[in-house]
């Protein structure tokens, strides 16, 4: 159950990365929040293998500040690389234009 709960946490941080940085408008909506729900799930399951216990404060608190920070850094990545990419593009596009005459 825990690991439910964890995981919509890494979702609803993942949503808040997505509205509240830029370039959003470079990836999907379900891109970021999918990965803020792998990331604490797998945080959260490799912290019970190291003998974490789940009812503790800390594996509740590192779980979701790795995936802060992954989401975070995720989202600027992909925005940056994707305007990048899309800037590369127009350019090939624009230089292989030939115009008409008349």
């Amino acid at each position: 159950m825990e690991l439910l709960f964890i995981t919509l946490g890494g979702v609803i941080l993942g949503l808040g990365a997505r509205y509240f940085l830029p370039n959003r408008d470079r990836h999907g909506v379900v891109l970021v929040p999918a990965i803020g729900a792998v990331v604490s799930a797998v945080v959260w399951v490799g912290l019970t293998w190291l003998g974490w216990a789940w009812d503790g404060g800390w594996i509740w608190a590192v779980t979701l500040v790795v995936t802060a920070a992954v989401v975070v850094i995720a989202d600027l990545l992909i925005g940056r690389t994707r305007k990048q990419h899309d800037q590369r593009r127009l350019e090939a596009l624009l230089s292989r234009h030939i115009p008409v005459a008349g």
